[in-house]
């Protein structure tokens, strides 16, 4: 495909497209992608691919879409415009046998309000888990009683601590408007208490960390977002993966919802797993969907609505053998 077919064949379509050379210089922008981030398509031609992929860490994975043998895909990502505003997009990366890379770029409806029925979803579900975890600690109480062995004493501790977290998890939902709890939150502190509840599991998978160990606090509910990253690091899990890691590091100008952060926190659960399915990645934070027969459908729900409460954002970019799952929070009090 030479360029002149190629800009024939993309000025007409809706559908956001541009083509980038092997330095990653855009080479044509068109009239649909133009409009949607407010770029003048003859200004950016020869610029940085940088003029649509704001943040260093697209620009890494387009260096890397080069030189994939498939396209790469970001989804659900807040890209700004030029005009100061963002909107939640679909990207894919498709490399070229020229050696170019050509992008599309679909625009995706508003997020869906926090006040929908997922909030009676879940304390429906509060409701019901209630009853159980009662049962659970006073079995893990009577175990630790009775046994001698100190790692199995320290073991069923751990089980009652949980109990009583995702008790209170349950009885805070069930309470009118279930609002959080704030307060210093020390993310690494949460994040080494993630990794031990994942070895007490019989399928622990490997887990290593990548932490800035410069960041500050963040102001948050505890529980809420220890239960946030839990449900990513299981849902990984459950997907297949055998390692994780766990990343913390600062990024600036990131928009949240309807502001931007000056400065955010960035966690990322990176897992080594098969990658979201083609078939979920337009519908994976809605509740009551999953890709397996078993699953509830309800943990990546509740994490982006807890990383909502926060003032947060939950997105993820995903290829076989590597999905990163990126929880954003706000730094200072900027989202209260």
């Amino acid at each position: 495909m030479n360029d002149a077919t190629s800009r024939g064949w993309a000025e007409p379509l809706a559908t956001g497209v541009a083509l980038a050379d092997a330095q990653l210089r855009l080479l044509w922008v068109n009239p649909a992608l133009a409009e949607l981030l407010a770029v003048g398509p003859r200004s950016a031609v020869g610029q940085s691919l940088a003029v649509l992929l704001h943040r260093p860490e697209w620009m890494a994975l387009a260096e890397r879409a080069l030189l994939e043998p498939s396209p790469l895909q970001l989804r659900g990502i807040e890209v700004p415009s030029l005009r100061g505003d963002a909107g939640r997009m679909d990207v894919s990366m498709q490399p070229l046998s020229t050696g170019e890379l050509l992008l599309e770029v679909h625009a995706l409806a508003p997020p869906v309000p926090s006040d929908t029925p997922l909030s009676a979803t879940l304390r429906g579900f509060a409701h019901e888990v209630k009853n159980p975890l009662a049962g659970l600690r006073g079995a893990a109480q009577l175990l630790q009683r009775r046994v001698d062995d100190e790692d199995l004493r320290s073991l069923a501790g751990l089980v009652i601590a949980e109990a009583d977290r995702l008790t209170a998890l349950a009885n805070r939902l069930l309470r009118h408007g279930g609002a959080v709890q704030l307060g210093p939150v020390n993310v690494h502190e949460r994040l080494e208490r993630l990794g031990d509840l994942l070895l007490a599991e019989p399928s622990a998978p490997g887990v290593r960390h990548d932490y800035d160990p410069s960041l500050p606090d963040v102001y948050g509910d505890d529980d809420r977002l220890l239960q946030l990253l839990l449900n990513l690091a299981r849902n990984a899990i459950e997907a297949g993966a055998q390692t994780l890691v766990f990343r913390t590091r600062a990024e600036p100008a990131v928009r949240l919802g309807e502001r931007t952060a000056r400065m955010a926190l960035r966690v990322d659960v990176i897992d080594d797993g098969p990658g979201v399915p083609a078939s979920l990645r337009d519908t994976l934070f809605e509740p009551l969907v999953s890709g397996r027969a078993d699953g509830s459908g309800l943990g990546l729900a509740l994490a982006r609505e807890i990383a909502r409460e926060h003032g947060g954002e939950l997105r993820y970019v995903s290829r076989p053998g590597e999905t990163v799952f990126s929880l954003y929070l706000p730094m200072g009090h900027a989202h209260e």
